[in-house]
């Protein structure tokens, strides 16, 4: 506490950029996840190579992208962006399977009646379909929001402020209370993080809680 009293005001600052550098890519990568798992499951043939790619694009280490990016960019080492566009590619690469799932495992049943009521085929998909995927795509999203808070931590070694900085701050100075705190911080976050999907889940599907009830 003695520690977090005396930098506060830095902390502060470095878990708001965390949280920003985190949720930005989730809400980027979602965005683009959802039209690609639709072409995903909406044509077979390109299931396989999407979500292999999709796979390839995760093994790629963290830190050699955020080097790697600002070439690519023409952005500077420390601009943020770098880190919002590479935590994006990861993001897309573990939604994409995870929409396909999700709207592949709407009964077919559904499907007919939603047809048989006059939904046309972007009705359907906005009205029927995403709607019942919900919950597995939020499932996807928590782990998705779990591995950014994880992996904007990396950026540190960059540079770039949030709360990574605790990590190198402590092992430099061979000091174990930033990095406990750096932990803390992080799993805070990803509580946070994890407690607004699950509540925007809820109420997306009303419907859950009557059959609950």
């Amino acid at each position: 506490m003695d520690y977090f009293r005396a930098n506060s005001e830095e902390i502060i600052s470095w878990f708001g950029w965390h949280a920003r550098l985190s949720a930005l890519p989730l809400l980027i990568g979602l965005l683009i996840a959802l039209p690609l798992g639709w072409l995903a499951r909406r044509h077979r043939w390109l299931y396989p190579p999407l979500v292999t790619a999709a796979g390839l694009l995760y093994t790629i280490p963290s830190l050699a992208l955020f080097i790697l990016l600002p070439g690519v960019l023409r952005t500077r080492i420390l601009d943020p962006v770098n880190v919002v566009v590479a935590l994006t590619i990861y993001t897309v690469a573990l939604l994409v399977r995870v929409v396909a799932d999700a709207l592949a495992a709407v009964p077919e049943e559904v499907l007919q009646a939603a047809t048989a009521m006059g939904y046309r085929r972007t009705g359907r998909l906005l009205r029927v379909e995403l709607p019942i995927a919900v919950p597995v795509i939020a499932a996807g999203l928590r782990v998705a929001a779990v591995s950014n808070v994880s992996l904007v931590s990396v950026s540190a070694l960059i540079g770039v402020p949030e709360l990574g900085q605790l990590f190198t701050n402590g092992f430099q100075l061979s000091y174990q209370t930033p990095i406990l705190l750096g932990i803390l911080l992080s799993v805070l976050l990803a509580l946070i993080f994890d407690s607004v999907i699950g509540l925007l889940a809820r109420l997306l599907t009303p419907w859950r809680r009557a059959v609950a009830r």
